[in-house]
């Protein structure tokens, strides 16, 4: 009976904390990226002349913040609430209407909760699509700069650079022919210097 317990106890915190899990991934850091896009929206806008830059900027990356911050959670509750996968793209299309009639009805009332509410849906089930879609891409891209994390470790290499990269990490024997190939050089050059001054 007492085992029993155990069981339901570390099945019920598991699925609790793997439910919560990964929560920065998917609200802290999009809103953050969404404030700092949002600046520099701010940067670029028409109206950094007359409210200033440093306003402008700021007030562009709070909107983006507070908007993404809005979706993310928003999301993250209706994933929550219908116990499905974080890659599921009816969490977002829900998300986004919900998120859209709020925001649409504090900024334009009824008209403005309906057109925001199709908007949020469209843009955030979009946006979250392109990303499942790179995520791989992006991963192989990380991969192939930094390099496996367990081999790294072991050598010291925690960067590694492309193939095609012109620069390039030389080993033992490499940097050997370097300096070879340098004192050649450097040789040539004084013998060339002392050819000179004779003449």
């Amino acid at each position: 009976m007492a085992t029993k317990e155990k069981t339901l106890e570390e099945e019920g915190t598991s699925s609790s904390s793997s439910s919560s899990e990964g929560w920065k991934e998917r609200i802290l850091i999009p809103t953050l990226l969404a404030g700092i896009a949002g600046g520099g929206a701010g940067l670029v806008s028409k109206h950094r002349i007359v409210h200033g830059l440093a306003n402008i900027s700021a007030s562009y990356a709070t909107n983006f913040a507070i908007v993404t911050g809005c979706y993310c959670g928003a999301r993250e509750f209706v994933r929550a609430s219908r116990a499905s996968k974080p890659d599921d793209l009816l969490n977002s299309a829900i998300g986004g209407f919900g998120t859209g009639a709020i925001l649409g009805r504090l900024q334009g009332g009824q008209t403005g909760a309906v057109r925001y509410s199709i908007i949020f849906a469209v843009v955030g089930t979009t946006v979250d699509f392109t990303t499942l879609k790179l995520k791989p891409v992006l991963n192989s891209f990380r991969e192939s700069m930094v390099g496996d994390n367990d081999s790294t470790q072991k050598n010291g290499d925690w960067l590694k650079w492309p193939e095609w990269s012109p620069i390039q990490v030389l080993d033992e024997e490499a940097l050997a022919a370097k300096k070879a190939r340098e004192q050649q050089l450097f040789a040539q050059r004084n013998v060339r210097n002392v050819s000179k001054e004779e003449s």
